[in-house]
């Protein structure tokens, strides 16, 4: 199969050095450059990954120029089948918008931002007609990464990819395999064949999306994991709310991670957005409890028999606290995505990390003053370098 890789940044390369090396020859890996000098400034190099001080490098792909393919016209260029997106919250929506055109039913879409709303938004806005809309992959990724050089990447920080694949517009169950009555409940797993099987009539909508998840699921080097959907979100909702704390603050104050806490008015912020990320998922909780409660006693199910949820411990405000106090300790001596944004004077993704907490408090009734704060201070420092008139 053609995986493509759209992002050529720290991540994407290291998707592109794991997805080259372990996969056959016969599947084709090609990088998407945002411009032809990126092109042509990599033209003729092999990626070098160093990783705990030993270096290996890869070749053999394929490369195409986004500007080139959002200018052809459909007919010119065939459709994709698979695509990792490997750019930043922000740009996402508008670069998968430009390349909708070769995206089909068929095709499958990882996406491998920090942040969360992304694949929300694709689907009301670029994806709206379910009967077209590709197969989607939500990614966490915890690995870190960095550039010292063009063709030079360094893979700083050993992590994990957990991902899922998102509900089936067309209905169909990718998690039959955890529900198997007809299997003990300790061997219930996800099963590639409850995507496709080879006699089945829609295995051509399919095929891509079973093989992406394939391919994910033997790069062991970066430590994947196949999750259930609910498992994401809450996997997601975690990382949400460590970034939000830390990505901020690390840089308002130009500090490295490990520095953050301490300060007791470190401390006293995390306190307050770890609150506020609290009562914003029990609101969400409760008002979805509420609706599925509703939609079972209407289908005339015996509510006696229902068992409601409880609230997550691990979404609760101290495990939030303690789970963003061990990541900022873990990765002490890095530098935060968002200070590297600030300093090079790019946009920064907080609209998609305090923003999206900020949009989820709003949906229920509840003020989040604390993360509005951060993301306003922030897009501010974006504005307003520091020292301007020194």
């Amino acid at each position: 199969m053609h995986f493509h890789i759209l992002g050529i940044g720290p991540v994407g390369r290291l998707f592109a050095h794991h997805l080259r090396r372990t996969l056959p020859a016969a599947h084709t890996v090609s990088l998407i450059h945002k411009k032809r000098q990126d092109h042509q400034r990599l033209l003729g190099t092999s990626f070098a990954l160093e990783r705990g001080g030993k270096v290996q490098t890869t070749d053999d792909f394929q490369h195409e120029v986004f500007e080139e393919l959002i200018s052809n016209p459909p007919s010119a260029s065939p459709p994709i089948s698979s695509v990792f997106v490997a750019l930043k919250a922000q740009h996402t929506y508008p670069a998968l918008s430009l390349l909708a055109s070769r995206l089909r039913p068929h095709s499958t879409i990882v996406l491998l931002q920090n942040g969360m709303g992304i694949y929300e938004n694709l689907i009301s806005t670029i994806f709206r007609n379910p009967t077209q809309r590709p197969n989607f992959i939500l990614a966490s990724n915890t690995h870190g990464a960095f550039l010292t050089e063009p063709s030079h990447t360094v893979h700083a920080g050993v992590g994990s990819i957990e991902f899922a694949i998102a509900p089936d517009s067309q209905g169909r169950d990718f998690e039959a395999g955890l529900d198997d009555e007809s299997t003990e409940t300790s061997q219930r797993r996800l099963r590639l064949s409850d995507i496709t099987f080879p006699e089945d009539t829609q295995s051509a909508r399919y095929r891509s999306l079973r093989t992406t998840v394939a391919a994910l699921l033997v790069l062991e080097e970066l430590n994947t994991s196949w999750r259930s959907y609910s498992d994401i979100q809450m996997i997601m909702r975690r990382k949400l709310v460590v970034n939000a704390v830390i990505n901020p603050l690390t840089a308002l104050m130009g500090c490295r991670n490990g520095q953050l806490f301490e300060h007791p008015e470190a401390k006293d912020l995390l306190q307050q957005v770890c609150g506020e990320a609290h009562s914003a998922y029990a609101a969400q909780m409760k008002h979805d409890i509420e609706t599925w409660l509703q939609d079972l006693e209407s289908s005339g199910v015996d509510m006696t028999k229902v068992q409601v949820p409880t609230f997550p411990e691990t979404l609760t405000s101290e495990a939030l606290q303690k789970e963003t106090v061990r990541i900022a300790e873990l990765t002490k001596g890095n530098i935060s995505s968002t200070l590297r944004d600030v300093r090079r004077g790019r946009k920064t993704e907080l609209d998609f990390i305090n923003g999206y907490l900020v949009g989820l408090g709003r949906t229920y009734g509840l003020d989040m003053p604390v993360n509005s704060t951060l993301l306003n201070l922030v897009k501010l420092r974006h504005r307003m370098p520091l020292d301007p008139i020194l």
